[in-house]
């Protein structure tokens, strides 16, 4: 039905698959936190299921899908939680400071996406030079907007957890994918 009218008037839609990638790890964004509540409400702020999927859509994109996807999962989320659901998450508090530290990590990775396509074990480092800038990002922010040092650390200290397991786990994925593509190709040359 929709592409009868868009022919008649001669519009075309094209979503390129990075596209749909990215749709997709924005859309793991804001369900990933809200699947987490589910187990309590410090899950998210130990975890940060969010920022896995910033920090995939780097490595396997680019820098500019990967600050897009960063800046999106926060509005996205406040946004779905704003309509949806009786508790907003993020608050509109941290808010900025979430679209800043997430889009670090997409740009990040994105940036050293090339060489994350050579050999996929770059993404370990890589993400871990993200992680750290996106919370160096997150302490200044909250610095300058009044928050203490000492309040600062021990929320970092909380999601330690979360940045270990996606400094892990993210960087499996893309090994795995990189397999998995690699393998592809061999089976039709």
């Amino acid at each position: 039905m929709l592409n009868s009218v868009l022919s008649r008037y001669k519009v075309s839609i094209r979503i390129s698959v990075k596209s749909a990638i990215s749709l997709l790890l924005v859309v793991l964004a804001v369900a990933l936190p809200q699947l987490g509540h589910f187990f309590g409400k410090e899950f998210s702020s130990i975890y940060m299921p969010m920022y896995a999927p910033a920090l995939l859509a780097g490595c396997l994109l680019g820098y500019g899908w990967g600050l897009g996807v960063g800046i999106l999962s926060p509005v996205a989320s406040f946004a779905f939680s704003t309509l949806f659901l009786e508790s907003v998450m993020p608050t509109a508090s941290r808010l900025p400071y979430m679209i800043l530290e997430l889009a670090l990590y997409g740009l990040i990775c994105g940036l050293f996406s090339k060489k994350i396509e050579k050999n996929a074990f770059v993404a370990f480092p890589v993400v871990a030079l993200a992680q750290i800038s996106g919370r160096a990002v997150y302490v200044i922010y909250n610095l300058i907007a009044g928050r203490t040092f000492a309040e600062l650390m021990a929320s970092v200290q909380t999601g330690m957890v979360g940045l270990y397991i996606q400094l892990v786990l993210v960087p499996l994925i893309v090994m795995l994918l990189a397999m998995l593509i690699k393998k592809d190709r061999g089976g039709r040359e």
